[in-house]
């Protein structure tokens, strides 16, 4: 039976503090011509010393449930997308449930990585299918910035903070998108690949100094070779068991990790330029939040209007990779 779950009021947000390629040169060796030239990416955003995740995930939260005219005593389930929490306990959910004063709401953390956006959509559905009355509030939220080794250029140059919300139901409203179809896959035996440390596998006594193991690390090459792999192989099977071609999608918007991936899966699906949504030139990869980032751009810009169907795919630790068709 077919899930109906539609997505309102999607919002965004990203922190003031914008860090330029000439920046990083303060921190690392590097230089705005090589970072441009591997990954496209000119700028990033990044939170304040006084700011969390959590406090991000609040900003977007409370722009979303006004968009809808909703109360946060309303909502049934608060669930957050992220891998890099406030703490491994309370969970940036909890920690928001308090902030909006949501009552007893189900609230939780998951981590897929950058496919965060994606395997929400299939938990949403998921919950959905069971209580047609839930109003969840999903939020996908990211500080990538706290957990970066600013001396590593091949990993610090790369990503940004940010976050989205919107609340998923059953109900239709104006100006909806509606989830389609989701596919979520998985890896474990690739878990070296890209990894964000931080965790209990990091063992280190008060006072202390942190090792590499706490930060961001990854395989660039090996991660490029599965990332355009798995994204272009789950986006012609969802395509494919929804009996469409990639021309009958109005615009694409993949995961914004770099530039080369998005043209090399684009590439590979044949789809015109002018169908990919791209900003990672100013925000780099913002992992969970990326694609829903992507979204809230592409419909401020009037690239998707109502009826539009919109491909979008993500991969990133875990491995974890999936797409997801929407129609607005």
């Amino acid at each position: 039976m077919t899930t109906l779950c539609r997505l309102a009021s999607l919002r965004a947000y990203t922190p003031d503090t914008v860090v330029t390629n000439d920046d990083l040169t303060k921190f690392t060796d590097t230089n705005d011509a090589w970072i441009v030239s591997r990954s496209g990416i000119r700028e990033r955003r990044r939170l304040a010393d006084d700011e969390n995740a959590s406090d991000l995930a609040l900003t977007v939260a409370e722009s979303a449930l006004e968009a809808v005219g909703m109360e946060a005593r309303e909502l049934t389930h608060i669930i957050t997308a992220t891998c890099t929490p406030d703490f491994l306990s309370p969970s940036v959910a909890c920690i928001l449930a308090g902030k909006l004063n949501a009552g007893p709401v189900m609230a939780f953390d998951f981590s897929a990585a950058c496919s965060g956006f994606l395997y929400g959509l299939s938990l949403v559905r998921s919950i959905l299918a069971g209580n047609r009355d839930a109003n969840i509030l999903f939020v996908c939220v990211e500080a990538l910035t706290r957990r970066l080794n600013w001396a590593d250029r091949s990993t610090c140059v790369l990503f940004g903070d940010g976050a989205t919300a919107c609340v998923c139901s059953g109900v239709t409203r104006p100006d909806d998108a509606t989830v389609d179809d989701v596919i979520c896959k998985s890896d474990g035996a690739m878990t070296d690949l890209l990894a964000i440390g931080g965790g209990t596998a990091c063992r280190y006594g008060l006072g202390q100094p942190v090792g590499p193991d706490f930060f961001v690390q990854m395989n660039g090459r090996e991660t490029y070779k599965h990332a355009v792999r798995r994204m272009t192989e789950v986006c012609e099977e969802i395509l494919g068991r929804n009996h469409l071609a990639m021309g009958d999608v109005n615009l694409f918007v993949p995961h914004q990790a770099n530039i080369r991936i998005i043209e090399a899966v684009g590439n590979r699906l044949g789809v015109e330029s002018d169908r990919v949504f791209t900003n990672v030139e100013r925000f780099g990869n913002t992992s969970s939040a990326s694609i829903p980032i992507a979204l809230a751009q592409a419909r401020a810009q009037d690239l998707v209007r109502p009826g539009a169907r919109v491909l979008v795919t993500a991969f990133g630790g875990g491995l974890t990779w999936g797409a997801a068709l929407l129609r607005f």
